[in-house]
């Protein structure tokens, strides 16, 4: 029996997940997941560099010390270095991966100084002609000093977010001057009705007092991470399940060579067109969370396979899109006349690379694109494999029943949650993520900071608005019309309250799916007439919802509301909506629901150690299998993709 939880420190817990169903898989397919798999291992330093310019040279300064045995692990400080260190593998960087704070290490600048003089000078990240104590000079204010480089991704209000924000996709520009640039490139292209991503795959800066942009190419910015990401995709196109998929990969080859947008256009044109294959991947400058203006894509990685019997799920909601989009409870003009190949899956994750690993999402739908998921439609996963590890690490650790009200509505979560919670995702994922629609002429871009979250709430009160309906019971996706409730409760619980497990005491809400949670919670909370209430039981509070009914009614009319602020662009009501109901927190109930927490004795984030994927070879020296390794630590797997995949 596999152990999926393997290992704890700080506010992480790691967990494995297991490739279920891959031993059925051809050789093919099982050479197209390993190559794929190389490609998407490749791209992990371009992460680093892109959440923060100075991660690569810390990383590899600690990783320096933290493998040189001629210094003593057994004190205080080497253990807290060695937390640290994990922590910087874990988020990518010095900056925490979910609340974007700079971690504040738990040793002293004398420690670190003495490790770096006793460390042999050749494994230091040492740049030419450069010396220790330069080094010193220039890392340790990152390091040490809480006011420099605070945050990785700063969406206060009313600051200039990209000079306040310490992720790496901008350099000596301001706030202003990165609008400026981007809003004269679209009044230039205005009138083009296939509209590539503006700032997508650059890096916008300053030189000679000039802004300009440099392209992430093969031949550009990350080069050196690139072209070993290109010969894996090369490989894998040898193997491609049949010419589409290989075009596919081509077009992605091409793309990265050049680094031209619209090559990148006609890639995701592709690539949500290929459905014959079950071998499928994300490989690329994707999703654009990392950054404060939502516009730079942050690198990722995930290949994956289908779960053929939990696509019957998905494939059952795909099939009925143009339903769901007629009776959406928003105005008609901001509805899809025709919904156009909405394809979902449930996948079975097979490799995570980059800002997908080790923290990762349970659902993915791409490509991002508005006019590209309006003329061609877009494709959902839910990962499968995922969710299963979450819920067999969840079993047994009374967060629960600390948290849910009364046994009753602890019965109907036990009895529907694990359901509700995929069907959730689904919904999300497959058709509110892909709902609705721009009204003509109205900018992708222009909510902002407030952009993304924005679009979660719109996929989240989507999903909502139809866990409740009769139409999932006839389809035999809800066994029957209570088990809706389930997932109501356990939504507006988190939003309101256990959510808050992941913020720091005097911290306000940023991240934008927390941000999400929170708006739509707080919002119906407000708005609701007392349907939902926080109670007072035996000193704690609890969330108590009086009406079901009636908050669905209250998630259609937000749906609307956020559906109108999407699709006209209404950046001064996004910005009041998300301003009012989405940042602030209750700091009494804040350290309640912290010592609560604190009793159960378990960490707020999770994430994953990925399989090792090893090619077994003939007499030949062909690969004739692939094996699945499942006993690689956490420490030793990502001191190995340091060494293996270390490119810039």
């Amino acid at each position: 029996m596999m152990n999926y939880v393997e290992e704890r420190f700080a506010d992480i817990q790691l967990l494995r997940y297991r490739l279920n169903g891959f031993e059925q898989l051809s050789l093919c397919q099982k050479q197209l997941v390993y190559y794929l798999s190389q490609a998407t291992l490749y791209g992990r330093d371009i992460t680093f560099d892109q959440f923060g310019r100075y991660n690569l040279r810390i990383r590899k300064l600690l990783e320096a010390i933290y493998t040189d045995f001629t210094i003593p692990h057994d004190t205080p400080d080497f253990q807290a270095l060695e937390t640290y260190l994990k922590r910087i593998w874990f988020s990518n960087g010095i900056h925490h991966h979910y609340g974007s704070e700079k971690f504040q290490p738990g040793f002293s600048e004398s420690f670190l100084r003495q490790c770096i003089q006793q460390v042999d000078a050749s494994r230091l990240p040492l740049r030419a002609g450069e010396t220790l104590e330069a080094l010193c000079r220039e890392l340790f204010p990152v390091i040490f000093d809480p006011t420099v480089l605070p945050k990785r991704v700063n969406k206060a209000d009313g600051e200039d977010l990209i000079q306040t924000s310490s992720c790496h996709f901008y350099e000596g520009v301001t706030q202003q001057e990165a609008e400026q640039f981007y809003a004269c490139q679209k009044a230039a292209d205005k009138d083009n009705p296939a509209p590539i991503s503006y700032g997508l795959n650059t890096t916008l800066v300053k030189r000679d007092g000039v802004v300009c942009e440099e392209v992430w190419s093969a031949s550009g910015r990350y080069a050196k991470a690139i072209r070993p990401i290109v010969y894996w995709l090369e490989k894998a196109k040898t193997v491609a399940e049949n010419d589409h998929q290989a075009h596919t990969i081509q077009l992605l080859i091409d793309y990265y060579q050049t680094g031209d947008l619209r090559i990148f256009n006609d890639y995701c044109i592709s690539w949500v067109n290929e459905h014959e294959g079950r071998i499928d991947f994300v490989n690329g400058f994707i999703e654009v969370y990392g950054d404060p203006l939502g516009l730079k894509g942050s690198w990722e990685g995930i290949v994956e396979y289908k779960d053929l019997e939990a696509t019957k799920r998905t494939q059952t909601i795909s099939n009925h899109a143009q339903w769901f989009e007629d009776h959406s409870p928003v105005d008609p003009r901001f509805r899809k006349p025709k919904v156009k190949g909405v394809v979902a899956n449930a996948i079975c994750a097979a490799m995570l690379g980059g800002d997908e690993y080790p923290s990762t999402a349970i659902g993915i739908n791409l490509p991002n694109a508005d006019w590209i998921r309006a003329q061609h439609g877009s494709k959902s996963i839910t990962i499968s494999n995922i969710t299963d590890a979450y819920n067999k690490a969840a079993q047994g650790s009374g967060f629960k029943e600390e948290f849910v009200i009364d046994p009753e509505t602890l019965a109907l979560i036990g009895k529907y949650g694990d359901r509700c919670d995929d069907l959730h995702t689904d919904l999300h994922e497959c058709l509110g993520h892909g709902s609705g629609q721009l009204l003509p002429g109205t900018d992708p871009d222009a909510l902002k900071a407030y952009g993304n979250t924005i679009e979660e709430a719109r996929a989240d009160l989507f999903g909502l608005y139809y866990m409740a309906d009769p139409k999932l019971v006839e389809l035999g996706l809800l066994p029957d019309g209570e088990a809706y409730k389930a997932q109501y409760y356990s939504y507006i619980m988190n939003g309101l309250m256990t959510q808050l497990v992941r913020i720091q005491p005097g911290h306000q809400i940023e991240e934008a799916h927390m941000r999400n949670r929170a708006l739509i919670a707080h919002w119906c909370y407000a708005q609701g007439g007392g349907v939902i209430q926080l109670v007072q039981r035996a000193g704690k509070t609890y969330v108590q919802v009086s009406d079901y009914s009636r908050l669905r009614s209250l998630f259609a009319t937000l749906l609307a509301e956020i559906q109108r602020i999407k699709s006209e662009g209404d950046y001064d009501a996004a910005r009041q909506l998300v301003e009012t109901y989405a940042v602030a927190v209750d700091p009494q109930l804040h350290a309640e629901v912290l010592a609560r927490y604190q009793r159960l004795n378990l960490a707020p984030y999770k994430g994953f150690i990925n399989p090792w994927l090893l090619p077994v070879l003939d007499e030949h020296g062909d690969i004739c299998d692939i094996q699945v390794n499942y006993s690689e630590s956490y420490t030793h797997q990502m001191l190995r993709y340091g060494s293996e995949y270390g490119t810039l």
